[in-house]
Parts: structure tokens; sequence; C-alpha cells
């Protein structure tokens, strides 16, 4: 490593560093000083690192710094939309400024997150709204359109990313016109691009590069050439994402979309020339029909759940929607081409409809070898997911493309100093790897609690059991509490069984439950001083930030162990079993232990935070297994009863 990095490097990070004097609460951390010359080292070295950092080192700023200092293009990749605009916003400015480089930043997001001028237009005269409250949000896209410099929908405060005025507002990859477009010259996706291309730095999420390395559509692969790095953030949430963004896919949604925009289209400007409500309605009627198909017997869907593909697929259930559906889209196909000559919107449209029959005449087929077809479900669609099994190959390539810097980190990776979970994923076995342990005093700060005699979790009574025991340990915290559970199913029966043992002992708790309110607003009335016990599953594991001593209790209902019937699941057995290795050692426990350090996580945010983890699931004392799970989590002391975990919450509520 050039020596002239190292030490700017080191300078920044110093007590009397550029850091420091930008920022008087600057805290400087050995822990961040390793993590920040490993990135140095990976930049200048064009290498390959993957690093784990624990809660409290600031990994954020250990790898922007000497990606700033460097003089090198990067490309940086989050888990989500928020903490881009996190980075970007507030990370960045801040650094930029501390250090004086100049250096040139952009944010790329996708298609869905930028405002089409195009399609607004037609919204005014031809957009089907449901109810008033979407007309309001029109009309204030349509207001704040006119001063927008960015385009970006995340400037229109209260806009919900499920707001049926998004899709309306906003371009796909099927229905952009491209240069046919009358608003090319303005189009804010074409703008957000050309600004990614001229800059230094670009922020991008983990969403749109898979999609973008699967679909070249978001500018993330013209872009990705160009860079000298590449970081990805939040890293542990790669496989995941790429799995499912790497895939083939087909959704009913995507159907009733086609179908809407065909009708819009044909009234405004085709008006007579071909029947748009029926071919509209043939293409609503098969989407209809495959998403009760692939629902079967099930008639009630919270949230989005994995259905297998062989179970929907037998005996050729959905052969007739797939081949229904494929008829339809053919009908509106050859509809479009008799008036492909008025506009481009028919030519995308066009387009848009063969892919389609394309897409149902493909699932009708058998799937591809070393591929898994699954279904997700959700209340208001059905899609239908062909995926490779990991990322592997796909990473494998990029890297071998062109010589540059990898750099992956997040604070759980694995369990061993080799990171073989995160590793053996994702075909980085030869990277050099880095585990930096939190700089916190867990010890003396955290306590952590199996209950001992306890009911298991495939016991009808646990869920009662976790509930009531919720509710006598967030009574001695006056709330201040989370509950985490591994499965939506369960959470409605802990959440009423918090409620009767509060009552009971005459504890004014309140109780927020997942679904009862949108995430954010939860969080916001948790956060905010008063005490409250949130029961929340998989969505409030991780990213979730509550410092200080509004939380100070995270209770877990059972150990996270993947769900044995997801089709990913039963692939990956598969395959372990076909390569003589032990599925339950070499992934279960593997999963469980990452997640249980995502959940654990939520407690101790600062150097002053102190809480309690409780773990209700007797088998993390009881099995083999245990060991290593404990051994996984951060260096907590144990106390043994009810008793004690009740005197520490006690002693935390007396300080509150």
């Amino acid at each position: 490593m050039s020596q002239d990095l190292a030490d700017r490097v080191a300078e920044a990070f110093a007590s009397d560093g550029a850091l420091a004097r930008h920022d008087a609460h600057f805290m400087p951390r050995e822990q961040q000083d390793r993590l920040a010359l490993a990135v140095a080292r990976a930049v200048e070295e064009r290498g390959t690192l993957v690093a784990e950092a624990g809660t409290g080192v600031g990994k954020t700023f250990a790898y922007l710094v000497p990606l700033l200092l460097s003089d090198r293009r990067a490309l940086v990749s989050t888990a989500t939309k928020s903490l881009q605009d996190q980075l970007f916003l507030r990370d960045l400015p801040r650094l930029v400024q501390a250090l004086g480089v100049p250096v040139r930043m952009a944010l790329l997001k996708g298609r869905a997150s930028y405002l089409c001028r195009h399609r607004l237009a037609h919204a005014r005269t031809t957009a089907e709204l449901p109810d008033r409250f979407a007309v309001r949000q029109l009309a204030r896209v349509e207001t704040w359109a006119l001063s927008t410099r960015s385009g970006d929908l995340a400037e229109l405060e209260g806009l919900d990313e499920r707001s049926p005025v998004i899709p309306i507002v906003t371009s796909t990859r099927d229905n952009c016109l491209g240069t046919d477009c009358p608003e090319h010259r303005s189009c804010h996706v074409m703008q957000a691009r050309r600004e990614a291309m001229a800059a230094d730095l670009v922020v991008v999420n983990h969403h749109l590069f898979f999609a973008d390395m699967a679909l070249r559509d978001s500018g993330v692969a013209e872009l990705l050439p160009t860079v000298d790095a590449a970081v990805f953030d939040e890293a542990h949430q790669l496989v995941e994402t790429g799995v499912q963004f790497l895939g083939t896919m087909l959704g009913t949604a995507q159907v009733l979309d086609v179908g809407r925009d065909l009708l819009a289209a044909g009234l405004a400007q085709a008006r007579g020339l071909m029947p748009w409500h029926e071919l509209q309605a043939g293409l609503e009627k098969a989407a209809r029909e495959l998403r009760l198909a692939c629902a079967g017997a099930l008639r009630e869907v919270r949230g989005v759940i994995k259905l297998r593909w062989d179970e929907r697929a037998r005996d050729g259930r959905l052969q007739e929607p797939l081949a229904a559906l494929a008829r339809a889209a053919d009908e509106a196909a050859d509809a479009l081409a008799g008036v492909a000559a008025v506009g481009p919107d028919f030519v995308r449209l066009q387009e848009r409809v063969r892919t389609i029959a394309e897409l149902a005449e493909r699932f009708a087929q058998e799937p591809a070898d070393g591929r898994v077809r699954w279904i997700d479900l959700s209340p208001l669609q059905a899609r239908l997911v062909e995926s490779p099994l990991d990322i592997r190959d796909m990473l494998t390539e990029q890297r071998q493309a062109a010589p540059r810097a990898w750099i992956f980190t997040s604070a759980t990776l694995g369990e061993d100093d080799g990171l073989a979970w995160f590793t053996s994923a994702t075909g980085l076995e030869d990277a050099t790897t880095l585990r930096v342990g939190s700089p916190f005093d867990y010890p003396n700060h955290a306590r952590a609690w199996i209950p001992a005699r306890f009911p298991k979790p495939n016991e009808a009574a646990h869920p009662a059991a976790v509930g009531s025991l919720a509710a006598r340990l967030a009574g001695a915290l006056g709330g201040r509490t989370f509950v985490l559970t591994t499965t939506l199913r369960v959470l409605p029966q802990i959440a009423e069984a918090l409620r009767t043992e509060a009552e009971w002992q005459g504890q004014a708790l309140e109780i927020l439950v997942q679904g009862s309110q949108p995430r954010r607003a939860l969080l916001q009335r948790f956060g905010d001083g008063r005490g409250a016990v949130l029961v929340g599953s998989q969505s409030f594991w991780e990213g979730i930030d509550m410092p200080g001593d509004a939380l100070q209790c995270v209770l877990i209902d059972k150990l996270p162990f993947p769900p044995p019937n997801d089709p990913l699941v039963e692939a990956r057995v598969r395959q372990l079993r076909a390569e003589g290795r032990d599925p339950f050692d070499a992934y279960f426990v593997a999963e469980a232990a990452v997640s249980l350090k995502q959940g654990a996580g939520r407690l101790i945010r600062t150097e002053t935070d102190r809480g309690l983890l409780v773990v209700c699931d007797p088998r993390m004392r009881q099995m083999g297994y245990g060991a290593r799970l404990r051994a996984a989590l951060p260096p907590m002391s144990w106390v043994g009863s009810e008793e004690e975990a009740l005197d520490w919450l006690h002693e935390l509520a007396a300080e509150h």
C-alpha cells in the first residue's frame, strides 16, 4: 500500500486530525483505524476485502474516508434507499467538508424512484385512481413536478412507497419510450445517469445493483466498468437480494399494469380502432385466474409468503392459467401491431405483452438445471420466480472482468474468522477477511438470559409463555422492550398474551404490534420516550437504531432457523447433501447464528447503552449447537434466572 494514502488515512482519524477538528464529538477508535487501513490497502492493491465490523466501530466513515482520499472513482452500494439518502445527504457532505477534498458525488436509484414527465402528462387525463386521497396525492406530485430538479420522489414528504400514484407517474423498463419520448431531453432518469457517469463517487443500493446486472436498465452496468473500487455496505443482505433480482420473474401486477397502460393509450390515441376494453379485460382476467391458481386453498394472505413450485404446479394446475395468459397477451400484441404506426407508446406496449407471453410459456415448461422456482404470494399479486441458488457465478464474473477493489462490510458476516457464512455463498473464499470487534463494554453494560424451564418452540404453550414473560420484563422497565418473533403466524398470539398478562399485573403498557400501523409510525411512537412494547417480526430484526434508554430489553421468541419448507432452503439443503455436507451444521445453524446477531444488535447502540437480551428457546441451553450460537453473540454477561433478569431491569429502570 502506498505509504502516502496510509498516512493520510491515519492522519484523518487521529485525535487531532481532520475529522476531530471538524467535529468536536469525534472519538478515535483503534477498531475504526484497522478497518480504514484495510480498506485503503484493498483500494490501492485492487484487492478484495470482506470485513465484519461490530456495532459502534463506525464502519461508514472507515470505508468512506479512504475512498475520498484515494483520488479513485468509486461505487458504494447499501441495503435500502433510505440508507442511500443518509449516505448521500448526511455522511458524505460532512466528510467532504472535513477532509477538504474536491469530490463530485451522485445518487443513483431505480426508475421507480424518479418522476416520469411523459407519464405524468398522461396521468392527468387517463389515470384511474382508487380514491380521493390518491387524487390529492397526484395533485401534490403535479405541483412538486414544476420545481423539482432531481425528480426523486423521496423529496415528497408523506408519499408512501405503496401509493397507487407512484406506478402511474414513474416509468419501468417495459414502458419507457427511450429516445422516442417527447420528454427525453428533460428525463430525470437520464439526468441521474449522466450525473452518475460524471461523478467520482456514486451511491446506489443492492436492489438496483442486481436488477441492473440482470436487465441492464439503470446505468449501473455502464458505470461499474469505469470505477476503481466497489464497496458494499450491509453486505449480509447481498445474497438474498441477488437471488431475488438475478432470476426470471412473471408477476400478475405486471400484467395488470400493462393492461391499464394499454387501455389508457388506446382510448387516448386510437379510440375505436381496437377493442381496448375487451383486451384489457382479457389480461386482467388471466392475471386474476393465475393468482387464484397460485393461491390454491389459501384465501387470506398476510404479507408475502413463499410457496413451493412443485406443490402448485403439480398435476398441471398452472398450465391452463399460464396458457390463458399467453393467449390474452398474444391477442393484445396482435391488436397493438395494427396501430404501431400511431405512436411509440404502442410499440413499447407490444414489446411488453410479447414479453409476458414468452414468460408465461417459459413457466409452463420445466425449470433450467441449477435453478430453483417458487411463487411469492401477497394479498394483491402472485409472482412466479426462477432464480439461481446463490450469487457466486455473477460476482466471480464481475470480479474477473477488470481489476478493481471489491470491499464487502457489515456488522454480521459470519461466526468464524474466515467469515465462511458470507464468503462461501458469494464465491469470495480467496478474499482477505477481517473481523473488528465492537468497542462497547458488553460485559458490564449488557446481560443475556435463556429461561431454563420454558415450553419448547414446537409446543402449543410457547407463544403464550413468551407473551407473559415479555409483559413481566417490560413491566419492570415501564415498556422500552422489543419482542422479536421469527414468524408472522405467532405474532398475534404473543401480543394477546402480553396484553392479558400486563392487565393482570395492573401494568399500563402500550403495546405496538406490527401491521397495526406503518413500520415508520410504529418506530416513531416507540422511540418518543414515553415507553412502549413493540412486537414485530422479520422487518424489525435489523436496520433499526434506538440508542439511549428508549430500548433496554430485546426478547426473541425462538432460535431463527430458516424455515425448512421454504423452496430456497430446500434447494440449498439438496445442494449441500449432494456435496456430502451436513445441511443442519453448515446451513441451518450458520444462518441462525447470523440472524441472532442481527436481532441482538438492536440492544446496544452507543457506549452508554445498557440492556437485557432474552432468548426464549431452551434448545440454546440444552443442545450441543447452543454453545456455538451463544459464542456468536456479543460478550454479554449471562444471568441464570428470571429473578436476576428482573433485578437488572429494575436497576436500569431506576436510572431512567
